[in-house]
């Protein structure tokens, strides 16, 4: 396993210029998993114990935290990110925090699933991050209110335990715990402030709400679809391609660089489970100079099945949504998309239903997994 570098400490106050000049990051094995606190997947912040300087839901926007020196409010300085006041001790003759006090925010995933990574960003928090952070995690059905979720009776499992973290950093942390969560439990060690929290993982979905729609999108990340793996993630990643609706703006979808030779590019993704497709949609919104030229889309059924081409080699349109129904089911597991030369697609949509196989084997997950 790939060491996960650790930061600590605080950073130098900022000096001018560029904010992330002395930012401190690493690239983390983990980050090419699906952000399961995304808030297009329906994540939110759901409750917290204060937000006096910045409010908790700043924790999901997406894209990195912005910083704004002449920034100031009635309260202070207004940062783009959660942070709570200075905790104080009971006394004057005590006037520390003690080693329990702490601040925590609630967090409901957008989709549950198994989570193998978490990054706690305290950018722009130089001199004013937690100590330390802890994360935990529990399973609870339907849609829990804070009351509930903070209950006595509620079992949270620890995912990161309380550890010491930087100041204007990315703080990851690898998670080993092979269960299906719902919600989180931030914690910030007295006080402070977070910028942005990330939790990367695989969507785990219910099997009783798939096989209550019956026919919807195999491929979807919401549904349990999964970006294996692409030839090129230079522009946006490959996940983009199957979050929820359509996309709203270029960076939004999957587009690569420009080829300089005679190959091309693709994305391979896991379905949900073993699925029977019927129709397919390759949508190129807002890729209007960018968009792939031809596209074409393969199935293959297990692991080490042949790839069949459900969709031959076909012009795309830029910023259009290209429909295709099936003449016959195609079965599978896996799918690909193949873009000619290079270019982009905003969105895959594979739609059909799962095959008994697939429901089985979906349904046998979820109970192993806790759900």
């Amino acid at each position: 396993m790939t060491a996960i570098p650790r930061f600590t400490g605080d950073a130098n106050p900022y000096g001018g210029g560029d904010p992330y000049a002395d930012y401190r990051t690493a690239e983390f094995p983990f980050a090419r998993d699906a952000d399961l606190a995304d808030r297009r997947l329906g994540a939110g912040v759901v409750a917290a114990n204060d937000e006096f300087f910045a409010e908790r839901e700043n924790l999901l926007v997406s894209g990195r935290a912005e910083f704004d020196p002449e920034h100031f409010g009635h309260k202070g300085k207004i940062m783009d990110g959660w942070e709570t006041r200075r905790r104080r001790g009971a006394s004057a003759d005590h006037p520390w925090p003690t080693a329990e006090d702490h601040d925590w925010a609630l967090v409901r995933l957008g989709a549950p699933g198994v989570i193998r990574g978490i990054v706690v960003d305290t950018a722009h928090f130089r001199g004013n991050h937690p100590q330390a952070v802890s994360v935990e995690g529990v399973s609870m059905p339907g849609s829990p209110s804070p009351r509930e979720l903070l209950a006595d009776d509620v079992k949270w499992t620890t995912l990161v335990p309380r550890t010491a973290v930087g100041g204007h950093a990315a703080n990851g942390f690898a998670v080993d715990v092979e269960r299906r969560f719902t919600h989180l439990r931030v914690n910030q060690h007295p006080d402070g402030g977070i910028a942005r929290l990330r939790v990367h993982g695989e969507v785990v979905p219910d099997p009783a709400w798939l096989a209550a729609l019956g026919t919807f999108d195999v491929v979807a990340l919401e549904n349990g679809g999964r970006a294996e793996d692409a030839s090129d993630r230079f522009y946006s990643p490959a996940t983009n391609t199957i979050q929820p609706g359509r996309s709203r703006k270029m960076d939004d979808g999957w587009e690569t660089r420009r080829r300089r030779d005679t190959g091309h590019d693709w994305i391979r993704y896991r379905l949900a489970a073993r699925s029977e497709i019927r129709a397919l949609e390759v949508d190129t919104a807002y890729l209007k100079g960018n968009s792939a030229g031809w596209a074409s889309v393969s199935v293959r059924d297990g692991e080490d099945g042949e790839w069949r081409e459900i969709l031959p080699r076909t012009r795309l349109q830029p910023d259009t949504n290209h429909r295709f129904a099936l003449t016959a089911p195609a079965v599978g597991t896996h799918a690909r998309v193949d873009i000619f030369p290079d270019g982009g697609i905003s969105r895959l949509r594979l739609f059909g239903s799962l095959t008994p196989e697939g429901t089985a084997d979906l349904e046998a997950r979820y109970q192993e997994l806790g759900g």
